[in-house]
């Protein structure tokens, strides 16, 4: 048999989980989708499409949370009957089989540990991710996709949805940028943590001389706000552009000019948005991005000023903060936290749970030096 002290490390999760129910409170959230419920159902609702789109999110969100967190407890109660039976039969595969499942709760539970500590004013909003290409030419604007893919991968395996909003593919190799929804409960506390500058370091597939090429690419990521609505912005304040939607190579997927480019002129904030099939959905699309940045701004700029009159400017974030080594010495390592991976291949096909968990970690105990 397995020398597996199954009672203790249940006991543990147990304990742990008890602890992650009390800070969630479990019957609030309860009282919480039951009154979203009743709007939801409400005749009219949808006479006000912000109103109701804020309400069904809301109920999205909190049945979401509610389901993961009974989905677990029902696993360790259905964990404590294999275990049971297992002694009961003798039987080793049905050991093997729980021990496999009591990982697999372990690293549940270390994942709703960690969604604790999103205690931000946005952390539970869905997320808008923003790639752009840095210096570094063609290996930068290459990093840029690579990077793009390995966010989609990482919600993939998540099984969370994604929506790209806008791409802007290089001459060469790669994107310039790319725009994408990921749609999902604590989506922006979780990777407003990726936010920052990247640096690959490679041979350059690019070059003749098989040198060194260090490139990189920044990652924005903001939370999506129904609310951001709000935001009045007159029209003499932006230039909308339209063109066409475009692949790579430039060939045209789009055969009106639906793609549009708006400009909010007193701040120089440009949003692209081509993923709609019409001009009207994606200019709607755009406005409501734009909406949500100029609010962020506007709260950055509060915040700023409080810092400045309290006396303290300094920032507790550096822009670069991942390292991604191909050659010699495989490594991807996170400047701020010192987690770090010997397989980046793994880590570019989405395996991004480690970094995350230490980045949430990292910022939970910044705020509370």
């Amino acid at each position: 048999m397995l020398d597996i002290d199954f009672s203790a490390r249940i006991s543990a999760i147990r304990s742990t989980y008890a602890d992650i129910a009390a800070v969630t409170d479990l019957p609030k959230l309860d009282r919480e989708i039951a009154e979203l419920e009743q709007q939801a159902s409400a005749p009219g609702l949808w006479d006000d499409p912000a109103a109701a789109q804020k309400v069904t999110s809301g109920l999205s969100h909190r049945q979401a949370r509610v389901k993961k967190l009974r989905g677990v407890e029902s696993r360790i109660d259905d964990l404590e009957v294999l275990v049971e039976l297992a002694a009961e039969m003798d039987d080793e595969d049905s050991e093997r089989e729980a021990a496999a499942e009591l990982e697999a709760i372990e690293s549940a539970m270390q994942d709703l540990e960690v969604q604790t500590m999103l205690s931000g004013e946005y952390d539970e909003r869905s997320a808008v991710v923003t790639i752009r290409s840095g210096a570094g030419g063609d290996d930068a604007t290459d990093f840029a996709e690579i990077l793009l893919r390995m966010y989609l991968r990482w919600a993939e395996q998540h099984d969370i949805p994604t929506k790209v909003l806008d791409t802007s593919y290089a001459e060469g190799a790669g994107i310039k940028s790319a725009t994408f929804e990921v749609e999902a409960p604590y989506a922006f506390g979780k990777l407003s943590v990726e936010a920052g500058t990247h640096r690959l370091a490679r041979i350059s597939p690019f070059g003749s001389a098989d040198k060194r090429q260090t490139s990189f690419a920044g990652v924005e990521v903001i939370p999506l706000l129904e609310e951001a609505t709000e935001v009045e912005i007159p029209e003499n304040d932006i230039r909308v552009d339209v063109y066409r939607s475009s692949g790579p190579g430039g060939q045209s997927v789009n055969t009106t000019d639906s793609a549009v480019r708006i400009t909010h002129l007193p701040t120089g904030i440009v949003i692209s948005m081509q993923n709609e099939k019409s001009q009207i959905q994606n200019r709607a699309a755009a406005m409501r991005l734009l909406q949500t940045r100029l609010m962020l701004l506007q709260k950055e700029q509060e915040a700023a000023k409080k810092k400045e009159l309290a006396g303290s400017v300094t920032a507790s974030w550096g822009d670069q903060i991942r390292s991604y080594f191909l050659y010699g010495q495989q490594l991807v390592k996170d400047l701020r936290t010192g987690h770090e991976s010997s397989q980046p291949d793994a880590v570019f096909d989405g395996d991004l749970d480690g970094f995350i968990a230490a980045g949430i970690r990292w910022r939970s105990l910044s705020k509370n030096d």
